[in-house]
């Protein structure tokens, strides 16, 4: 399918235009991305996603391009969140037919919503790569170490662990009845102190020049500054973080379930991808810093991970290199609807109704993520059949929340 909508088209006044995958969008969204197209740094056209929806910051499913300056406050707080998904050698015959013992010994093994490793317990391999560059941000930065309590140990028995929110662990099976484990976390506490820090700095530097930004959320640093300079390391840090406890968690998810199923080996890695970072990138001729703030990334050939809500399915897709989308596609369904929103318009019942069938919690502390309070997700992948392919399509038996 085609562009569904596109702003700025014909503009004269600066503002670059914005593509939009979709019609179905918001009017906060809408106001946000007219923002972000009148900054001078952005780089040929805005592009938004079929699950594209009002954030903080920035607008979750946009792909930003910009030249010579970042924005920190459209990468947000939860630096390199994204997926990962393994396909398993059995067949879903071959799965217990009740799986509340696998889910209850998943949660054991991995700490879920505010828990930690009560010891650091993660492969030395992945601490070992991650300490240098932690200690030479602290150093850099002492102020980030006062917000965090205990920062240099909560980093690190935080490293393979899931978080809140809307990420989440779920065996799956796919059209082909194989099995699969698949996820979705970030950078945890440590990617959110550094995504705090570096916004009050970006605010902070442009305090004489607010008045030049449609919103002061889209300050900016701008290459070459002493800032810019840290700012990216700590963002290629807490990617690599974020990276790293996708791993970690996948490891110890297969390793708590083996007892509890028929002999398997790990057939296949879909991708561990972020849908939430800055990657330097070549579009339209130019090497620019390319935010994909709740999208992933789509070149021709790349596989990825697209998660539709805890009672929808969700899909292995392969891109196909759409130049107007910057070689990205969605991250997922996209919120319809906010938390406090969902909270009030359902209740148990509901949420035990549209998760019929699937291991999971279905109290009132995840009504917020009650798959009505999503988009469709067959629609989001119909608006983005230009940018990826289907692979496989994955129907969730387990899904365990923060």
């Amino acid at each position: 399918m085609p562009v569904k909508m596109e702003l700025n088209k014909n503009a004269k006044n600066g503002m670059k235009p914005v593509k939009i995958y979709t019609r179905d969008i918001d009017h906060t969204a809408m106001s946000q991305l007219k923002n972000l197209s009148q900054l001078p740094f952005i780089h040929s056209h805005i592009a938004a996603m079929p699950d594209v929806h009002a954030g903080t910051g920035a607008t979750v499913g946009s792909v930003i391009p910009t030249k010579q300056a970042i924005i920190p406050a459209a990468v947000g707080v939860d630096i390199g969140c994204g997926m990962n998904a393994v396909r398993l050698s059995i067949k879903a015959y071959q799965l217990p037919n009740n799986l509340k013992q696998v889910r209850n010994e998943i949660e054991r093994v991995v700490p879920v919503g505010n828990r930690a490793h009560k010891m650091i317990s993660v492969r030395e391999k992945s601490l070992r790569k991650l300490q240098a560059g932690m200690d030479t941000l602290f150093d850099k930065h002492p102020t980030l170490l006062k917000m965090m309590k205990k920062p240099r140990q909560t980093w690190a028995q935080q490293l393979g662990t899931l978080g809140s929110g809307n990420h989440f662990i779920e065996l799956c099976i796919d059209e082909n009845q194989d099995v699969w484990f698949m996820l979705h976390s970030g950078s945890r506490g440590i990617g959110n102190s550094i995504g705090r820090y570096f916004i009050q700095k970006a605010k902070k530097d442009m305090q004489g020049h607010m008045h030049n930004l449609p919103d002061r959320d889209l300050s900016y640093f701008s290459e070459g500054c002493d800032n810019f300079d840290d700012y990216i390391d700590a963002l290629e840090w807490a990617q690599d973080y974020a990276y790293y406890n996708r791993a970690e968690m996948m490891d110890m998810v297969i390793r708590a379930v083996k007892p509890l199923l028929p002999p398997f080996q790990v057939t296949r890695e879909a991708i561990n991808c972020h849908h939430n970072y800055v990657q330097k990138e070549v579009h339209f001729g130019e090497k620019i810093y390319v935010t994909r703030k709740g999208a992933i990334s789509a070149h021709e050939g790349e596989l990825g991970i697209i998660p539709g809500s805890m009672g929808a399915r969700s899909f292995i897709v392969r891109g196909k290199g759409n130049p107007d989308s910057f070689c990205s596609c969605s991250h997922g369904a996209g919120r319809k609807m906010t938390r406090t929103a969902a909270r009030k318009i359902f209740r148990r019942k509901d949420m035990e109704a549209q998760t019929r069938g699937i291991e999971c919690r279905k109290d009132s502390g995840v009504i917020d993520e009650i798959p009505a309070a999503y988009k469709d997700i067959n629609e989001v992948m119909q608006n983005q059949t230009d940018l990826v392919e289907i692979v496989h399509q994955l129907k969730q038996l387990i899904c365990i929340k923060g």
